[in-house]
């Protein structure tokens, strides 16, 4: 997938034009607090590592995307407390283990065959007890982006030997209002 060219030409259906309300849900519930470190992995140009910021997170973001990571730089002007990386998000690690990971639409991104690197991405990035903010994507159909993250599946991606699950009451629907109103299915994972 040529992500630049995605979103040179504005083909972004996934951007939802407004901070996705998993995270006034999570601010409320306290898994997003002031002075925690949060990774933002394929953050395109959603405004959630700005809201992030101004809320008192220490924000780093990734995108592959130079233009993405151009409009994240310019949108976290005046932050000392967020960063905006041109990096691959699979592969980069940081120099310290993060307190949260923000997962925004990247999962159901990537091929399937990604998937597994991901997984270790996101057990790699965050500290013993991290918390990893979830956002899975329900589809039906097959093919994407986006891919469908069915919990079965994602449960098997995330074993519970590296993660603790919430109950499965507790993972809240989100409707997507640019894609059908697909769900994504949000939930807090820890790392063990």
């Amino acid at each position: 997938m040529d992500w630049e060219a995605r979103f040179k030409a504005d083909d972004v259906p996934w951007e939802r034009g407004g901070v996705h309300p998993a995270v006034a849900h999570w601010m409320a519930t306290g898994a997003l607090a002031p002075g925690l470190s949060i990774y933002v992995p394929g953050c395109g140009r959603g405004p959630e590592p700005g809201h992030l910021a101004e809320a008192g997170l220490e924000v780093t973001a990734s995108d592959l995307a130079p233009s993405a990571t151009a409009y994240q730089r310019q949108a976290l002007e005046g932050f000392d407390n967020a960063t905006a990386l041109e990096a691959d998000g699979l592969s980069w690690r940081p120099g310290a283990p993060f307190d949260r990971l923000y997962e925004q639409t990247f999962l159901c991104a990537i091929h399937p065959r990604d998937r597994e690197a991901y997984e270790q991405m996101a057990f790699e990035v965050l500290k013993p007890g991290g918390q990893f903010l979830a956002l899975f994507m329900q589809k039906d159909e097959r093919g994407g982006p986006p891919y469908g993250c069915s919990i079965p599946a994602m449960m098997k991606l995330f074993p519970e030997e590296r993660w603790i699950w919430p109950g499965a009451e507790s993972l809240t629907p989100f409707p997507h209002p640019r894609l059908n109103d697909k769900a994504e299915l949000a939930g807090v994972l820890t790392r063990r």
